[in-house]
Order: C-alpha cells, then sequence, then structure tokens
C-alpha cells in the first residue's frame, strides 16, 4: 500500500472527524461534523506553529482516501536550556486497517517534522481508558514519565 503525509486540505475535514470520533472515548467529545470543526481547521492553518496532517492511501496524485491523520504542535520553550518540543495529537488510523503499521509510519513522520522544526522532545497524552495505544506509544520509545492533568475551561 503506497502511503504519503500531506497537509489536510479543506475537503479533508469531514473524514478527519469521522477518523478522531471512531472510538468510544473520543466518540462524545467530537461532536458532528460542523462549523465549530471548520474554525478549529482554519485556526490550525493560520497558526505556524500547528500542522494537521493526513495519511492518504495514494497512486501519486495526492488525492487518495484519508486513512489517518493527526495534530502536530511545535511548542518553543524556556527549560531543556530553550528546547522546541513536539506535541502530538488526534492520532487515528482507519479501524479497518489498524495492525499495519500505518500509525507508526505517521510517527516516525511526526518524529521527522519536529526533527526539522528543531524540536528536541516529542510528547503527547493519551486517554487512561486507551490501553492498546499506550501500548503502541510504549512499542515506539515513549515513557509514561509524568502524570497528566486536564481542566475544562467553560465558555462563558
Amino acid at each position: 500500500m503506497d502511503i504519503i503525509f500531506r497537509e489536510a486540505r479543506r475537503d479533508d475535514l469531514s473524514r478527519v472527524v469521522e477518523l478522531i470520533a471512531d472510538d468510544a472515548v473520543a466518540a462524545r467529545r467530537a461532536g458532528t461534523f460542523g462549523a465549530a470543526h471548520v474554525r478549529g481547521f482554519e485556526a490550525i492553518q493560520a497558526s505556524p506553529d500547528n500542522d494537521l496532517v493526513v495519511a492518504v492511501r495514494d497512486g501519486g496524485s495526492g488525492d487518495g482516501e484519508v486513512i489517518g491523520c493527526m495534530q502536530l504542535t511545535y511548542i518553543p520553550g524556556i527549560s531543556r536550556n530553550g528546547a522546541g518540543r513536539l506535541l502530538v495529537e488526534a492520532v487515528r488510523v482507519d479501524a479497518a486497517l489498524r495492525g499495519q503499521g500505518i500509525g507508526r509510519l505517521l510517527m516516525e513522520h511526526a518524529h521527522e517534522r519536529g526533527r526539522a522544526r528543531g524540536c528536541v522532545l516529542a510528547q503527547l497524552t493519551s486517554d487512561k481508558q486507551r490501553p492498546d495505544a499506550h501500548r503502541f506509544y510504549r512499542s515506539l520509545g515513549y515513557q509514561q514519565s509524568h502524570e497528566g492533568f486536564k481542566l475544562p475551561l467553560e465558555r462563558g
């Protein structure tokens, strides 16, 4: 299977939301595709420190089927001697294609992009209800070194 990675386009967005919502944990948070997703996509596109990347099953044109996605954020820093960090979020692979190495390719691509941007550390969060994802990230060398905290910020 030929897979390419490219920046997501507006016409990929409904598929990206579908991929993100394709598990019990995320389904309740992702919502139904709509204007809020479009606003989020436009903000990502406008930011020089964010990329929404899709994995495409392709024959060379870049217009094939979107089979995976991830959001990458490049965070400048003061700690670690001013080092930049790569934040990896919303990593998803089509459920029918899991276990074929696509997630590993996505993550390798993320790490390449991070290195190209001068990042010295990749980090991510994963819901505690996703033991398979945790096993996958550990297989890539990620360590569960910190305890994460989240606080919902209510919209007023």
